[in-house]
């Protein structure tokens, strides 16, 4: 897990930023919203440690990296990605669900719940959705499926991504050249991260699937 931020997300995150600056952490966010996962967890303190160094020069400006343009490029991102997952929600996501939901361990009563919970509370459900890892990657989506007026969910998501840019962008900034000790810090841990995760794959499969073994209920005779 951790080796694949070392070896490919971290040096595309670098090379990004070292070619386009802004606009590479707009297309980062842009990219981790539309359900691609590129967690914004490393995109934002990354560009917060970019910030942090005043003789980093961004490529655009040909001056140092400032924290709230990187803030403002970063939510601005976050929304159009968004836009993104909700466009793929709204147009071809409710028949896609339906079809092949199960194969993503969504059945079909939990469409008609999500569909009922956007209608009574979807401006509240994007909005906190943006403040939660990995939820706020998909967040957009069952907002589409269950078009959610597209004003609001604009408003809404843009509202939540902007808290979630400052604290990390802040995060990375306050952490500066900290960053790679605390990197290679956590590099012993690197199998038992990918082990907890495997296992907590397993178990959902094993939970969203019926529980193989489990008693199956008798059905009465008529």
């Amino acid at each position: 897990m951790l080796a694949f931020i070392d070896q490919i997300a971290l040096p595309f995150l670098t090379s990004l930023y070292g070619a386009v600056g802004y606009l590479g952490v707009m297309a980062a966010m842009a990219i981790e919203s539309a359900m691609i996962p590129l967690p914004s967890e490393l995109i934002l303190p990354m560009a917060g440690f970019q910030v942090s160094d005043p003789t980093l020069i961004e490529p655009l400006t040909h001056g140092p990296w400032s924290f709230w343009v990187v803030v403002i490029v970063a939510t601005l991102g976050n929304t159009l990605g968004s836009l993104i997952a909700y466009a793929i929600g709204a147009y071809g996501g409710r028949p896609f669900l339906e079809k092949f939901g199960r194969y993503l361990l969504i059945r079909p009563h939990e469409i008609e719940i999500a569909d009922h919970f956007f209608t009574k509370y979807g401006s509240a459900t994007v909005f906190i959705g943006r403040l939660l890892p990995i939820v706020r990657t998909f967040i957009s989506f069952p907002a589409g499926v269950t078009r959610m007026p597209l004003g609001k969910f604009i408003a809404y998501s843009t509202a939540g991504a902007l808290p979630w840019s400052i604290a990390l962008v802040f995060a990375g900034q306050q952490l500066g050249s900290k960053w790679n000790d605390i990197r290679h810090a956590l590099q012993p841990f690197d199998m038992l991260i990918a082990a907890a995760v495997v296992a907590g794959f397993v178990f959902l499969l094993w939970w969203r699937l019926g529980m193989p073994g489990r008693p199956k209920k008798q059905t009465p005779a008529a």
